[in-house]
């Protein structure tokens, strides 16, 4: 099942690299990934999808709100 997630992360070098590979490192691909600014010009929306059932998903969601950069991370429900 595809997942689309939204996560705001502080606009800070390396961020995108700790949240990319933070998926990498549990063997999740990301299909795709887009980076755009906010209205705040120190946060950065961060929206991606990646394949995975829901006990995988529930997994990565909560490692990657442990992440320091990561301010909300959104998986809007699947209709």
């Amino acid at each position: 099942m595809q997942h689309t997630l939204s996560i705001l992360l502080q606009n800070e070098a390396g961020a995108l690299v700790r949240v990319a590979g933070l998926f990498a490192a549990r063997g999740h691909n990301i299909d795709t990934l887009t980076v755009a600014a906010t209205n705040d010009p120190a946060v950065s929306r961060l929206t991606l999808t990646v394949r995975g059932d829901d006990a995988k998903l529930t997994q990565i969601l909560q490692q990657t709100r442990k992440l320091v950069d990561v301010l909300q991370v959104e998986h809007p429900a699947q209709a």
